[in-house]
């Protein structure tokens, strides 16, 4: 359990049991078989597609969305998984208010896009819940890949590299696979244990073998896994939280947002996660919207999310910032974090900052203001822990704190590759991370056959 989520004072229970089960319903419930026609009617079907241009992954929107149209989902899903075999999530937790939607010509012409996540959706799920499988692993080559991190980007490149015919395993060190999508995202996102259903999904392939509970550095080291397998992909995402650098946030009743999401993705009984009546969440990105959003849905009476910028500077798109809003959180910006207040050990307020633009730099202005607080959750960026890739063989080369990586994701070390967030100049999108490992996999192939 994640230290200083549970203290004196932060109790669970604080609402009926069945709006519990209410508060973290499906946040976009799908599209049935007609809405799906519908929606999709309204797709112009563009030539050079700005949707298209706009996905990381390079999904062939207009394409998908006429298969729909025309009454042909599994035709649909296959065009979407031939480009992103994890589709189904991405079509959940995209930011596609930002992406493929905000350049739709729908919504420059009407201000309404065609709502192409949800048509997304509505085609995978068609597939997966008809176990429609759309490719066959090719006859063996012999060649066998070691896969670190079972999150997006591991099983992107699991599934293509056993497309191929390779013989894939995968290291995860948790005990279940997915990475964030299983334990980093609102769980009012990915219902109905969506995450595993995906897993074995793609795994399904065959030639993919998972081994839970191994963790690089600790149960095995780079250097065993260049030794034994003819190329290693490394998806080791972010295993670091940055610090609020504020005086006292060792605290009781400070703790990581990251943990607090994945304890709650986990928990069976919500009615008995406990939370604080007054929550401030410090950061202006998703995790701090999940965090600040899924506390107030346990019964919090008061969330604040402070961030240190203006509201245009937050990585949260607008629509999360209106969700939080619409959940009566409150964003209060220009606020950085300064002293946590205890007492006896325990949070009782958080005392922070105002800042200002002096010129190009952020900077205090010195008037300060105290917030009443029992639980602070620090969501103010991950950072990659470059430890676990120490003390055996030849160093990674890094930049910018992550794994340095060329266009097609080799590293500088021999036969082993890299993507995902922990790569340097990663947007830290599930999608960006399966057109990560899918290319980084497509490489391997080339390396391995060539």
């Amino acid at each position: 359990m994640a230290e200083g989520l549970f203290k004196e004072g932060i109790v669970g229970g604080r609402l009926e049991s069945a709006q519990y089960a209410e508060n973290f319903s499906d946040l976009h419930p799908p599209l049935d078989h007609h809405e799906a026609l519908v929606e999709a009617d309204r797709c112009y079907f563009c030539y050079d597609a700005p949707c298209m241009q706009a996905c990381p992954t390079s999904i062939d929107i207009p394409m998908f969305i006429r298969q729909i149209a025309t009454g042909n989902p599994l035709g649909s899903a296959k065009t979407i998984f031939d480009q992103n075999i994890l589709g189904g999530m991405c079509a959940r937790v995209c930011p596609t208010e930002t992406l493929c939607e905000e350049v739709c010509v729908r919504e420059v012409a009407e201000g309404k896009p065609v709502q192409i996540g949800r048509l997304q959706r509505y085609a995978t799920d068609v597939a997966m819940e008809e176990g429609k499988q759309f490719y066959k692993r090719a006859a063996s080559t012999g060649k066998k890949v070691a896969v670190v991190g079972a999150g997006p980007a591991g099983l992107a490149a699991a599934h293509r590299l056993a497309r191929h015919g390779h013989d894939v395993t995968i290291l995860e060190a948790r005990p279940k696979s997915g990475g964030l999508n299983e334990y980093g995202i609102a769980a009012y996102k990915s219902t109905d244990d969506f995450a595993q259903a995906e897993v074995d999904y793609v795994t399904a392939i065959g030639g993919i073998n998972t081994e839970n509970g191994k963790a690089l550095g600790r149960d095995y080291h780079l250097a065993d896994l260049t030794a034994f397998y003819d190329a290693v992909f490394l998806g080791l995402g972010l295993a670091g939280v940055n610090a609020l650098r504020a005086d006292g946030e060792d605290a009781n009743g400070v703790s990581n947002a990251v943990d607090f999401i994945s304890v709650l993705r986990q928990s069976t009984d919500l009615a008995g996660l406990p939370v604080g009546r007054r929550v401030v969440v410090i950061g202006g990105g998703m995790t701090a919207i999940d965090a600040a959003v899924q506390s107030k849905l346990l019964g919090a009476e008061e969330v604040t999310i402070c961030y240190r910028r203006g509201q245009e500077n937050m990585n949260a798109s607008v629509f999360e910032q209106d969700l939080a809003a619409a959940n009566g959180v409150v964003i209060r910006h220009w606020l950085q974090p300064k002293q946590v207040i205890s007492e006896g050990g325990k949070v009782v307020a958080i005392e922070l900052e105002y800042t200002a633009m002096k010129g190009d730099k952020l900077s205090g202005t010195g008037e300060v203001v105290r917030l009443a607080a029992d639980q602070v959750f620090k969501a103010i960026g991950q950072s990659f822990e470059p430890a676990a890739l120490n003390g055996s063989g030849p160093s990674v080369a890094m930049e910018g704190g992550r794994i340095k990586v060329d266009g097609e994701g080799r590293t500088s070390l021999a036969r082993v590759w890299a993507g995902g967030d922990c790569i340097a100049g990663g947007d830290d999108l599930t999608v960006s991370a399966v057109a990560q490992g899918r290319d980084a996999a497509e490489s391997i192939n080339r390396a391995l056959i060539g």
